[in-house]
């Protein structure tokens, strides 16, 4: 295979695999013309149309699917040996795909990225922030991060965070204007802000617990959202109550006065933050770098200590 034919077919794969010219041209280091060139060439050298393209998406023909369940796989094992041929002369390579929750990005990774880079300059990141809980085997991803609770139990897991407790917080001129609930029932006459689940799309139904006893309750108000920092906003703004993982955000707002805790006796604990990858895959240099990064185990032990007392 010719140099041209194989950049061709990879171009082709990125494409399918992000539904999405730009999105694939910026992970290959291209412009999204050049990259609508190669995928034109690659067509007119099979003579097949291989990509459905309208305005909005992408998405591969029948012949499209067919080379791209070939060649897929094909790619992955080129990108192994890549990276096993780094681990051999003793450094991490390749391209590491990472599926990931918005907050564990923001909160573990990016303040990490000039870091790992200096250490690992032959790995390529390939980030994808995804919060509905995408199959990371069938996305081809290396390694996905979710919360404890939602990790398949075929897959290796290592934990990033602490388990991490979820509060219910509302602005002090809300609570001046509709009173402070002192139970979950008292719920039901406030506004509350909604949580949409992007992994089926329902309506998050607040879960409490005290003594043992658990409560589920069904809230209702002015806003629903998948967004953490669009809920923060409209508790900010004195839309409601907010009920959500107490994140650097909500810490901040409470310090600051701007958010007070209500129903502290009553707030539930969930899982942390854990990586997972296929059980049947043995964790690459790559990979194993970038675990070690996360949990800070790259740091000198003195700044390993100082971190962890922050």
């Amino acid at each position: 295979m010719r140099g041209a034919e194989f950049a061709e077919l990879k171009a082709f794969v990125a494409v399918v695999e992000r539904a999405s010219f730009a999105r694939a041209a910026e992970h290959l280091g291209l412009s999204p013309s050049a990259l609508s060139q190669t995928i034109r060439q690659l067509e007119a050298r099979l003579g097949v149309r291989l990509l459905n393209r309208t305005t909005r998406s992408v998405a591969p023909t029948a012949a499209g699917a067919q080379l791209h369940e070939r060649m897929a796989p094909l790619m992955r094992d080129m990108d192994d040996a890549v990276a096993e041929a780094s681990a051999a002369a003793g450094r991490a390579g390749g391209t590491l795909r990472i599926n990931t929750l918005g907050m564990a990005a923001r909160q573990l990774i990016a303040p990490r990225l000039a870091r790992f880079h200096r250490a690992h300059p032959e790995v390529v990141l390939d980030i994808v922030v995804d919060d509905a809980l995408s199959d990371v085997v069938a996305g081809r991803f290396d390694a996905g991060i979710r919360v404890g609770e939602r990790v398949e139990k075929d897959m290796i897991a290592v934990r990033l965070t602490p388990d991490v407790k979820m509060i219910a917080v509302a602005s002090p001129g809300y609570l001046a204007s509709h009173g402070t609930p002192r139970t979950p029932a008292d719920l039901h006459q406030h506004h509350c802000i909604n949580w949409r689940l992007q992994a089926d799309g329902r309506v998050y139904r607040w879960q409490f617990e005290k003594r043992g006893k658990r409560q589920e309750v069904a809230v209702h108000g002015p806003l629903t959202t998948n967004h953490a920092h669009t809920g923060l906003a409209a508790a900010l703004q004195g839309l409601g109550v907010l009920y959500a993982f107490d994140h650097e955000g909500i810490a901040e707002a409470l310090q600051r006065k701007q958010l007070v805790q209500v129903l502290a006796d009553w707030s539930i604990t969930r899982p942390g933050l854990f990586l997972y990858y296929p059980h049947r895959r043995h964790a690459q240099p790559a990979l194993s770098a970038f675990i070690d990064c996360l949990l800070d185990k790259d740091l000198p032990a003195r700044q390993r200590g100082a971190k962890a007392a922050n």
